[in-house]
């Protein structure tokens, strides 16, 4: 079942790599407190995700700080080792968070996840955007497989 507007979001490790190590995070205790801007993708280093995705969080970093949110991150089916490269490669430290779902449980806690199997992918993350306040989603954009319409940065924007 898919994660709705007014639901809890669910406990579910995910892991992020940065200069001191790995860490490991319960996604729950991780949004309690605050308000969190959430992207997925497919895949980090893939042409949509990279290339439109992903800076249309970069571009309005401020203007999300400036409304409220205290963190943005970036979620993907992926290791922490290449979400942390692809966060490098992307000159996210410091503004946007890169966070691995390796395992996929979050995606699939959330019921938001892909079959990419037919292409070599395996099971993905659906590509969203989520808005979470103290725990609780506020607002939730997930496009059709392939698709790129309702996700991005300027959309969740609006819903501050």
């Amino acid at each position: 079942m898919t994660i709705t507007v007014g639901a809890k979001v669910p406990s579910a490790t995910i892991w992020n790599k940065d200069a001191e190590g790995m860490n490991k995070i319960d996604f729950a205790e991780f949004c309690a407190g605050k308000t969190v801007a959430l992207f997925a993708v497919p895949g980090a280093f893939t042409p949509t995700c990279q290339d439109n995705h992903f800076p249309s969080f970069k571009k309005n970093v401020q203007s999300f700080k400036d409304k409220g949110v205290d963190t943005i991150a970036c979620l993907s089916v992926n290791d922490a080792f290449v979400m942390r490269a692809w966060g490098q490669k992307l000159d996210a430290e410091g503004e946007i968070l890169m966070l691995a779902d390796g395992n996929g449980d979050l995606a699939k806690a959330l019921g938001l996840t892909l079959d990419g199997t037919g292409f070599g992918l395996g099971l993905r993350s659906a590509r969203f955007s989520m808005l979470i306040k103290d725990g609780t989603v506020t607002a939730l954009n997930v496009d059709e497989a392939g698709g790129f319409e309702v996700s991005d940065g300027d959309t969740l924007l609006k819903a501050l």
